[in-house]
């Protein structure tokens, strides 16, 4: 009688238990990233703080920092880039998913000609002939923000449909997915980390493009920095120039932390 020899070193428990099933892949949030950003604009900030504390004013510097003039400048800045923001993504991200549909494919290079247009357009000449068009004031640097931001968005979201896998999306037409369920349950998921991407950019361009809003009238950060330079007083210059670099660092990182949170799990395993 013959008998089948044993693996040498497994014992029975061995060759019939199943393998662990795999840990579910954590969000890459770490205490390095949730803090050295934060704690270095802190710094830059107090040391601003300590500087102006010690540095001489004279009157046309208190006249244009008086009056609580620095915290409406800061919150309308935010009030821009915030408001901009919003309809940039309410506009791109339909007009990508429009454009990756059907007949409206032959659409899309016009419309990525338009929106190229708009961001090689100078801000400052796009400002320019919005404010003759509509007159001074937000709603003119609000539509020139817009504009000069659409692209990214709008361009991230058709590149992040057009590179999902097909045989996914048959294999979902094939289990009996609608169009509408196909494109929510899978299509947009997978295309979330490059439309975040694009979003995330829109953000910082707007931080940068909303200083030129008070060349018509739309207030923000930028009236320091004119102020600062029409004036020749450095102190202006400085803090309007040191509050919108830590407002577009402190939005980039805000953004990056919402790219880590949003992004589907299953999206994260080897990034």
């Amino acid at each position: 009688m013959t008998t089948t020899p044993e693996l040498p070193g497994l014992d029975e428990e061995e060759e019939t238990a199943a393998p662990a099933p795999p840990a579910p892949p954590k969000r890459r949030i770490t205490w390095q990233k949730l803090t050295i950003l934060p704690a270095f604009l802190v710094a830059v900030l107090l040391a601003t703080w300590l500087w102006f504390d010690q540095a001489h004013l004279d009157a046309i510097s208190e006249n244009a920092l008086s009056n609580g003039q620095v915290s409406k400048a800061l919150w309308q800045h935010v009030q821009l880039t915030v408001i901009s923001t919003f309809f940039v993504l309410i506009i791109a991200i339909p007009l990508g998913i429009l454009l990756t549909r059907g007949a409206f494919r032959k659409a899309a290079p016009v419309a990525m000609t338009f929106a190229n247009m708009g961001q090689a357009t100078p801000a400052i000449g796009l400002l320019a002939l919005l404010v003759i068009w509509l007159g001074t004031g937000e709603k003119a640097a609000l539509i020139g923000i817009i504009i000069y931001a659409v692209l990214p968005v709008l361009s991230n979201t058709i590149a992040g449909l057009k590179a999902n896998d097909p045989t996914l999306l048959e294999a979902a037409r094939g289990i009996g997915m609608s169009q509408l369920g196909v494109l929510g349950r899978v299509e947009l998921p997978l295309a979330v980390p490059l439309i975040l991407a694009g979003v995330r950019t829109a953000l910082v361009l707007n931080v940068g493009t909303a200083t030129l809003a008070t060349f018509g009238g739309g207030g923000g950060l930028g009236v320091l920095i004119t102020t600062g330079i029409t004036t020749q007083r450095m102190p202006v210059l400085v803090l309007g120039s040191i509050l919108t670099v830590s407002l577009a660092l402190l939005v980039d990182w805000l953004a990056s932390l919402a790219e880590l949170l949003l992004r589907p799990r299953g999206l994260e395993v080897g990034t």
